[in-house]
């Protein structure tokens, strides 16, 4: 259990930033599962979902990142969660899909080329002695523009998309189950997208050419 609570480049809570941003989430709540709710609020709600700014680039990935940026995808955002909750000993990691989603904008869709998105992150934690999955990808504005009701977590079920919509439609459906990792598989993870979408890939790639990674980060 010990891997699901280390400090990583990815899970770094010992980053000044998030130690202060979990601690105020949690407030003075002393009940792990209850913490663990007020952490997932706080990452749902408090990072704004933008699906645009995936970089194959390691530091964009980490919990710090991701809280400083204030806006993120999947993965980053699950990795901010997991992060908080193992810097309050509860152990995480780190879960990968691929989904479908039937809502999704035509912007998106034309971003991707696909209308399949690989490598959805989610975050299962270690509660009360049992694995629950927690999925804080869509702020609540987000989910209320989609006509999607946010999705809730009460530490003890697994809270993943919700397969219909408020209205009955299909929303999310699970395509493939890659499994749940210790740390973020960097090299898996940027394979898989560049597979799935080379041309985001490949025009990275291309923008880098010249610049450092300091510079474009900047």
């Amino acid at each position: 259990m010990q891997e699901y609570l280390a400090p990583t480049s990815f899970f770094d809570y010992e980053h000044p930033a998030v130690q202060a941003w979990a601690h105020g989430a949690i407030g003075q709540e002393r009940d792990p599962v209850q913490q663990a709710i007020r952490l997932y609020k706080a990452t749902r709600d408090g990072i704004r979902y933008n699906p645009y700014v995936f970089r194959p680039d390691p530091a964009t990935l980490s919990a710090s990142y991701c809280l400083e940026a204030g806006e993120s995808y999947c993965i980053p955002k699950a990795v901010l969660l997991g992060a908080a909750c193992r810097s309050i000993g509860i152990p995480a990691r780190l879960g990968l899909a691929d989904v479908k989603n039937h809502i999704s904008s035509q912007q998106l869709i034309d971003h991707l080329r696909n209308d399949v998105f690989v490598m959805h992150g989610f975050i299962e934690l270690y509660l009360d002695g049992t694995w629950v999955k927690a999925t804080p990808a869509f702020n609540a504005d987000l989910c209320e523009k989609m006509g999607v009701a946010p999705l809730e977590f009460n530490g003890r079920e697994d809270s993943i998309f919700h397969e219909y919509g408020t209205d009955g439609s299909r929303h999310m459906e699970y395509l493939a189950d890659h499994g749940t990792f210790a740390d973020v598989p960097m090299d898996f993870i940027v394979s898989s997208v560049a597979k799935a979408y080379p041309h985001l890939v490949n025009a990275y790639l291309e923008k880098m050419k010249g610049h450092s990674l300091e510079e474009d980060i900047a």
